[in-house]
């Protein structure tokens, strides 16, 4: 991989990271037409670290929130915070999505060297993103969030490891199947999102095998941070508007394609 790649494949990673329509499997479609036959795994985690400080930079409001509302309970014994309730249900659904990292990562991995796999996978997504046309316009808020909305969505979270598999479309997704709020559904999702990168970030980080290799991936990590708050911001809104099921034709058109000239 050159400069020009890693700028390249970091502009379609913050492009993609937060439309419903896979980063990954994005990804992994270019790496094979630019003759990367063995994938990229440090770089990709590098690349989805820079959107990950996108998140942290877009909802810092509802982060400092979960911050007050911790330390209202600590010191003051203060309950039933949203702040609280939200970093809680937030534990309870990175639980099954970090046990199936944790028991299937060698699987996952392998799938990102079989761009056809991913290519069906997309076309999964696309149906996830259709079947949200039937969610209610009106939802739960955070006060009605159960465990069970949150286990459901920690699941979905940890299937998005698939390549192809898009994890703001199928945690999304999920979040509004069960019946919550438009804007809760995209925030959990994303602030969900920060330990499972952050873990994922940590485990990787200690595997590469060169200084050359974190410096070729600095520039990509880069441009995915700001191409993450331009279509972060631009998700949100769609997501307001109700215009989700609207990504799952992209998919259906890209998973035919890399079905077909992947190598």
């Amino acid at each position: 991989m050159n400069i020009l790649e890693s700028i390249f494949l970091g502009m379609v990673q913050g492009i993609t990271e937060f439309l419903p329509i896979s980063s990954s499997g994005h990804l992994v479609f270019f790496q094979s037409l630019f003759g990367m036959e063995e994938p990229q795994l440090f770089f990709d985690v590098m690349v989805h670290f820079g959107t990950l400080l996108a998140v942290v930079v877009y909802f810092r409001k509802d982060i400092w929130g979960i911050i007050i509302g911790v330390k209202g309970l600590l010191k003051r014994g203060e309950r039933n915070k949203e702040g609280v309730k939200l970093l809680f249900l937030i534990i309870v659904a990175t639980i099954p999505s970090g046990l199936m990292g944790i028991f299937f990562k060698d699987w996952f991995e392998s799938l990102f060297s079989k761009p056809k796999i991913v290519g069906i996978m997309l076309l999964i997504t696309g149906l996830v993103l259709w079947l949200t046309r039937f969610s209610k316009e009106e939802g739960k808020k955070i006060g009605k969030m159960s465990v069970k909305d949150a286990l459901f969505i920690g699941i979905a979270q940890g299937a998005a490891i698939i390549p192809g598999i898009s994890r703001s479309g199928t945690t999304i997704s999920t979040g509004l199947l069960c019946g919550l709020d438009r804007e809760l559904s995209g925030k959990f999702s994303f602030l969900l999102s920060i330990p499972a990168v952050l873990g994922a970030t940590f485990l990787e980080s200690r595997k590469f095998g060169s200084v050359s290799e974190v410096w070729m991936s600095l520039p990509g990590m880069i441009i995915a941070f700001i191409g993450g708050l331009f279509s972060l911001t631009f998700l949100i809104k769609m997501i307001k508007f109700g215009k989700m099921k609207n990504f799952s034709y992209y998919c259906w058109g890209v998973g035919i394609l890399m079905i077909f000239i992947a190598r």
